[in-house]
């Protein structure tokens, strides 16, 4: 009776975990790859730009990212927000922090593809654009993936820490009915929540690891 009660009272915590996870990846992956296209430009002013983001990104904890995301538009720029904020700045947050990993990630895949295979798309008459998305970018994700699976991984316990700006997320919603029941009953099923969670894209990904190893 007691773990139901504290499953109970954890379900809208594990709810905003799932919707923060969800929607990092949703904004973060396609966002990468454009900064990745930026990071990989001739144009070198925005080569740099995006240089100094991804530096920035991965060399300062998302803890303090986070703070900055929630608080900056009122000591910057003197705008109140509602409190709905909270929740859109863990998404712009993580989003832009988990971006500048995913950016890495994908122009580590896209630098591993021989440059012949560009030319060969360029005799057959495909675009640039034809070439990239068609020939490039199915063996960048096939290259990439398991980088990608550590990241994913590590975002799910990463939204734990979205507690800094008083989100009610699954960790938070364990510590206070901890402190409150004086147990740490709820603590072990958000431990366990986490584990099960990853072991589930754990195997999402080798799955999707097994079908894209046609030439294996």
């Amino acid at each position: 009776m007691i773990l139901s009660n504290v499953i109970s009272q954890l379900l809208g915590g594990m709810v905003t975990s799932i919707e923060i996870f969800l929607l990092t990846l949703l904004f973060a992956l396609p966002l990468g790859l454009l900064i990745a296209g930026g990071r990989m430009s001739s144009f070198s002013p925005l080569r740099w730009l995006m240089k100094i983001y991804i530096s920035i990104m991965r060399g300062t904890p998302l803890m303090l990212q986070l703070i900055v995301v929630f608080f900056a538009p009122y000591y910057v720029f003197g705008i109140n927000l509602s409190a709905d904020y909270r929740f859109i700045a863990v998404i712009i947050a993580f989003t832009m922090n988990y971006a500048a990993y995913f950016a890495e990630i994908y122009r580590g895949g896209i630098e591993a593809i021989p440059k012949g295979q560009y030319e060969a798309a360029q005799v057959l008459g495909y675009s640039r654009l034809e070439t990239f998305f068609i020939i490039i970018m199915p063996q960048v994700f096939k290259i990439i993936l398991p980088s990608v699976t550590n990241e994913v991984i590590t975002l799910v316990k990463d939204t734990s820490l979205s507690f800094v700006i008083a989100i009610p997320e699954m960790f938070t919603v364990a510590k206070q009915i901890a402190a409150a029941d004086a147990s740490i009953a709820a603590l072990l099923v958000a431990g366990l929540f986490y584990y099960l969670f990853n072991m589930l894209v754990a195997f999402f990904m080798e799955h999707l690891e097994r079908r894209l190893s046609y030439y294996d």
